[in-house]
């Protein structure tokens, strides 16, 4: 249950200040990778799934900018 709760809360503050990145340069595909990083742990139950999927996207915040 921890493990869950600090994902959200860290995936969460991530999703949060790339969103305000993104909107600032105008960056569309750091906006839609940030809207998934603060939705997704509604949608996905596992601790390990949360995880996984957080780096995921985190990753592909620095991987695929434009």
């Amino acid at each position: 249950m921890t493990a869950k709760v600090l994902a959200w809360l860290i995936f969460g503050l991530i999703g949060m200040a790339a969103f305000g990145y993104g909107r600032k340069q105008g960056r569309l595909k750091v906006l839609v990778i940030a809207g998934l990083l603060m939705i997704y742990p509604y949608f996905v139950d596992g601790a390990w799934a949360l995880w996984l999927i957080g780096l995921g996207l985190t990753a592909a915040l620095f991987v695929f900018p434009d």
